[in-house]
Parts: structure tokens; C-alpha cells; sequence
């Protein structure tokens, strides 16, 4: 069993469940979901000149009057219909789905005992949660809770402000309504009126009573789901975080730490408990090894440039964070590409698919799922149960990891590729299609003798080996739009 400190929790071991993934799907919805307006409404709308702040205004009135109380109100997911959904996730490739217990506007997605706006007793009336866990022991899929409640202390606390200019200029927002205080927090510490509240100076509050309920909220979910996943949103709680930059800089020895660590100790203990061994997960975003080693590193909306010699998981999606009927979504391509360079470098990722507010996806979405659906039936030999090769690819296209929150496509020639291996199996990824047909490998050793070589979705292809270059002759027509798959014996 663990201990709530770094020198137990660094004995983790990643179950093999998770490093053969490589694709999960991940429902990144709730109550924000109502305006289709786009991520951090609950806050944003709070904040008086933003593009959510002039719709809240001015489709359902200034904040003192509708807050976000009266949002979640309307809130009904009416054609929520989880098994139909998670059917279309697992032929889409996926091998785990995660589904969110609360972003930071405090709104539950089950049936909590510390926080009644939950959608058991206010909105849908249901444990969103919980059918989202059915639907995925159907398929025997491990079912994974990501929770953004740590930083929702800081984060909400712009319900508290007033207008400043026109004609609710020092009208308080309903966030100072005493009647809702449980639901959004007594946080006045982190709001200044003298300064611009658009910045969020600190990412997790030092606020002690809110650590501690942090805590038992995530030993409540855990107790009612046994995840085989706990995401969170920022860094091990409850250490600082320099919310400009996103850096990580408490020393491990930072009593801070502490409840994260009784979090993710309990995480594990449970799952001992349930399996005779450890086969959860916690993920978090300190790029620190040191802190990192408990669980497993998640890189927001981007990827690392190299192997990692240990598992790493990303989380991205097709659009924004939450509905946006304005945004638009990656094409399909794009993310398989994604997929293709993050499982090269022993990345696994995981991938939100947009919800309206009802619960159903809308007809672009559909579409992405049932093109993923189509490739990784033809290339996903290539991804799934795979292992980093001594390359990650080679070639001079890369992608771009400096900024965060950066997805650009990258613009690949015929010469680049992405490796992965299984068994005797070497998987070459053709990035992008040569228009003579003619593909050339440069990265396998001379001494490497190659039985076969075949294309995934088409057979055996023929090639000449000449030391250590692999010269393949591609079929006219490709098996499909996207990246091909080379499947390279070896002897």
C-alpha cells in the first residue's frame, strides 16, 4: 500500500492497461456548455468587457441579476444518451474514456454529499457521472474522472466584482448574493478592485479550509467510482504555481504538497484494494520528474519533442474546451497526425469531443469519429499496444512544443516519419504521401534484415533493402487520405 509522501508514490509503476491505450475520449462538458459561448464562461462572464461578459449580458442580463446560478438551471441534457455516445468512442479507437466530476465553476457532475449544485439536484437531475461509467464498463473500457476543483477557489473569485462603467456601474454580482455562498465560495481574499481581475495571480489559493475540502471531495469520488484515472487540472495541489508562465517551482518538500499526496495515495489504495495491484493513473501537470514520478506528466494542448523514457498523456480537443458554436474544429487529418507523433514519442492522448448542451454531439463531430473510426480500423496495428522504437521518426517537419496551448498542423513532406514497434514489427508512418510512390526509410540499421513489409489497410508491398536504407514501392491508389502505415518485419 502507498503513503501520502513523494518516497512511496515514486514507487508508481504505470499499468500496461494504460501504456497499450494511446487514445482515449474524454467528455469535457457540464453547465458552461448552456451558451455555447466557449470555455471559462463561468468566470469570464464575470468579468466586464469580454466576448462572454457581452453575450451573458445581453442574452440573459447583467450578472447581478442572471448569474451563473440561474445557468445551471437551464442545464437539461436532455439527449444524453451515454451508451449510443460511447459506442461511437470505442469504434473511433478509444481505449479509455474520462469523464469530468466539475470544471472550476463548482457544478458537480454527481450526486455529491458536500456540494448540492450537482446535476442530481439541479439541471439534467442526473448522475452524469455515474452513466457515463456504465456506459464505458459495457465495453469494459477503464473509466478515468478528470476534477478542476482545486483551483476553482482563485479562479471563480470574479463573481465577487461589480461593473465599472454604464449603467450597473457598482452594482455587486450575484456572487456576492449571501443566499449562494457555499456555491460560489467565500473567496473575497482573491478578488482586488484595484487591480485588473482578468489575471488569476494565483492558480491554487493558500487558503487552508478550501485544501481540505478539495480533499474530501476527491476521496468522495473516488469512493463512488474506483477511476482507473484522476485527472487534474494544474499541478500536484496545492503548491504554487506562477499562473503566467505555468511553472512549477515548490520544492518537493513543500508542506503543501499534502493533499494532493493523501489524494493520490488514496487513488492507488483503492485500486488495491479492487485489483490486488495499483492499475490507476493520476495525472497532473508539474513537468518536474521529481514531482511527475507519482503518476504520470500530462501536457496540455501540446506535446514533447523527443521520447520520454517514461509514459506521458495529453489532452486536447476538436475545438474549444467547452461548445462554441463560433469555433472551429481541427480537421481530421490534423488529429490523426497528433496521434501519430505523440504515440512515436510514448505519448498517449487523450481527446474531447465536443457535447452540446443537450448531450449529443453535433454532425462535424460525428464526422471526426467516424473517420477516426475508419483509420485506426486500417492503421490502428500500428498504435495500440505499440512501444517507442529507438527513434521517434525521422525527417526535418516537426512540431511545434515551445508555446502552450499551440496546436498548429504542421506542414510534413514526403521525407518525414513517425516509428513506433510491436513484437518483431517496426511501424513507419508516411507523414506525408510521395507523388511518385516511391517512399524511402534511412533509420534502420544495415544489420537489420526485413522479411516483409506491408501497408496497412492494403498487404505486402514491394521493397529493396540496400544496408541500411528500405526503398518501398507504394500502390497508386493509397489506402487512405491520412497517414499511411508501413508495417516493416524484421528478422
Amino acid at each position: 500500500m502507498f503513503k501520502a509522501d513523494f518516497e512511496s508514490l515514486r514507487n508508481f509503476e504505470c499499468p500496461e492497461w494504460f501504456r497499450n491505450a494511446k487514445l482515449g475520449i474524454w467528455s469535457h462538458w457540464g453547465a458552461q456548455s448552456v451558451p455555447m459561448c466557449g470555455d471559462w464562461y463561468a468566470r469570464n462572464m464575470y468579468i466586464e468587457g469580454t466576448p462572454q461578459y457581452l453575450y451573458h449580458l445581453r442574452h440573459y442580463g447583467h450578472p447581478s441579476k442572471f448569474g451563473y446560478k440561474d445557468i445551471v438551471k437551464l442545464w437539461k441534457a436532455d439527449k444524453f444518451n451515454p451508451d449510443e455516445l460511447m459506442d461511437l468512442y470505442v469504434k473511433a479507437g478509444a481505449r479509455y474514456f474520462v469523464a469530468q466530476a466539475m470544471h472550476h465553476d463548482h457544478f458537480f457532475n454527481y450526486p455529491s454529499k458536500f456540494n448540492s449544485f450537482n446535476s442530481t439536484r439541479i439541471g439534467p437531475m442526473k448522475d452524469i457521472c455515474g452513466l457515463w461509467k456504465k456506459a464505458a464498463d459495457r465495453h469494459k473500457l477503464p473509466f478515468g474522472i478528470a476534477e478542476h476543483l482545486g483551483a476553482t477557489f482563485s479562479w471563480w473569485a470574479v463573481n465577487k466584482g461589480e461593473d465599472k462603467y454604464g449603467p450597473y456601474a457598482g452594482v455587486p454580482y450575484d456572487g456576492n448574493d449571501p443566499e449562494y455562498r457555499n456555491f460560489y465560495m467565500d473567496n473575497y481574499e482573491h478578488i482586488k478592485k484595484e487591480r485588473d481581475v482578468s489575471d488569476i495571480l494565483q492558480w491554487y489559493t493558500t487558503n487552508n479550509n478550501h485544501h481540505k475540502y478539495w480533499l474530501s471531495v476527491i476521496k468522495e469520488i473516488i469512493d463512488l467510482y474506483t477511476p482507473e484515472l484522476l485527472y487534474t487540472d494544474g499541478g500536484l495541489p496545492f503548491a504554487y504555481q506562477r499562473t503566467d508562465h505555468f511553472e512549477y517551482t515548490a520544492p518537493d518538500k513543500d508542506p503543501a504538497y499534502i493533499y494532493g499526496l493523501e489524494a493520490v495515495s488514496y487513488l492507488y489504495n483503492k485500486s488495491i484494494e479492487k485489483h490486488g495491484k495499483n492499475q490507476a493513473v493520476y495525472t497532473q501537470k508539474d513537468r518536474r520528474e521529481e514531482i511527475y514520478s507519482i503518476g504520470v506528466v500530462d501536457i496540455e494542448k501540446s506535446q514533447l519533442p523527443q521520447i520520454n523514457p517514461r509514459p506521458w498523456h495529453t489532452d486536447t480537443c476538436i475545438g474549444n474546451w467547452f461548445y462554441d458554436a463560433k469555433q472551429q474544429y481541427k480537421k481530421c487529418g490534423h488529429i490523426i497526425e497528433m496521434l501519430v507523433d505523440i504515440v512515436s514519442k510514448n505519448g498517449t492522448m487523450l481527446l474531447n469531443i465536443l457535447q452540446l448542451p443537450d448531450g449529443s454531439i453535433d454532425d462535424e463531430a460525428a464526422y471526426i469519429l467516424k473517420e477516426l473510426a475508419a483509420w485506426t480500423g486500417m492503421c490502428g496495428e500500428g498504435i495500440f499496444g505499440t512501444r517507442p522504437w529507438r527513434t521517434f521518426g525521422e525527417g526535418v517537419s516537426t512540431v511545434q512544443t515551445k508555446e502552450l496551448f499551440k496546436e498548429e498542423a504542421v506542414a510534413w513532406t514526403e521525407f518525414d516519419f513517425r516509428f513506433t514497434a510491436k513484437g518483431k514489427n517496426i511501424y513507419a508512418f508516411i507523414m506525408k504521401a510521395p507523388q511518385s510512390r516511391t517512399t524511402v526509410i534511412r533509420s534502420i540499421s544495415a544489420d537489420e534484415k526485413v522479411t516483409s513489409v506491408r501497408l496497412l489497410g492494403y498487404g505486402k508491398v514491394s521493397y529493396n533493402q540496400n544496408y541500411g536504407v528500405i526503398t518501398v514501392k507504394l500502390p497508386e491508389t493509397l489506402p487512405t487520405i491520412y497517414t499511411n502505415c508501413l508495417a516493416i518485419e524484421l528478422d
